[in-house]
């Protein structure tokens, strides 16, 4: 059976799957998570062609992925607010397509909620856990935080927890090593040199990323995803 074979076969198996999984996923109660996961719902479903790119708003500000990264394959399943349980309850919609690839970027939304560096990276590896198990096939890249850049004044509930993003890429660098999981520090690329600050001119308010900030992480995930698909 050839690539496109498969693929189609994938996408009808996916399909039956994420429509009834779709009606599951109700970790979060606000108006624009429901929206996007009902969203997701109507769109054709995950399959073993696709690359996911999973995460909370850093993710799904970025819009159109396939266009940033110059693969059709690849899909935008980020939701702004969404923590490592969300993504987890969410899971659902998206592993029964056994995609080719995820790119997980999840935490500073965690910190956010008062939790302690090891108790999001226990979080985000439990995550990381279930989609091992559960679509063994599918290449995993655990991305890191970005880090935040708190002279905006604008996020009360990261004041003081710039230095906490570095403890979490700590373990989270340090458990995908033990594991054999692909890991990819963009930290290390947006961070003012000598700081744990985001560089300013990669964010509109200290957190989200202006048009340069997506331009050079479109950039470092870029060859990844070329030899996915080549």
């Amino acid at each position: 059976m050839n690539t496109i074979s498969r693929c189609l076969c994938a996408c009808a198996v996916a399909l039956a799957a994420s429509a009834m999984a779709a009606q599951d996923v109700t970790y979060k109660p606000f108006k624009h998570y429901t929206d996007r996961v009902a969203q997701f719902a109507k769109m054709p479903p995950v399959d073993s062609c696709d690359i996911v790119m999973l995460g909370n708003s850093l993710t799904e500000f970025g819009g159109d992925w396939g266009m940033l990264l110059h693969s059709p394959v690849v899909v935008n399943r980020g939701i702004a607010g969404d923590d490592a349980t969300g993504i987890y309850h969410r899971l659902r919609q998206i592993l029964p397509g056994r995609p080719r690839a995820i790119f997980l970027m999840v935490g500073i939304n965690d910190i956010s909620h008062g939790l302690t560096a090891s108790q999001v990276a226990s979080a985000v590896e439990k995550l990381i856990a279930a989609i091992r198990r559960e679509s063994p096939s599918t290449k995993l890249y655990v991305q890191s935080l970005l880090p935040i850049n708190e002279s905006f004044g604008k996020w009360k509930l990261l004041e003081g927890k710039a230095g906490v993003v570095g403890e979490v890429n700590s373990l989270l660098s340090a458990y995908c090593n033990g594991k054999g999981i692909a890991y990819v520090d963009l930290y290390s690329k947006f961070v003012r040199r000598g700081t744990n600050t985001l560089r300013r001119e990669l964010t509109t308010d200290g957190l989200h990323l202006s048009a340069q900030g997506y331009k050079l992480w479109a950039f470092e995930l870029r060859r990844h995803v070329m030899q996915l698909t080549r």
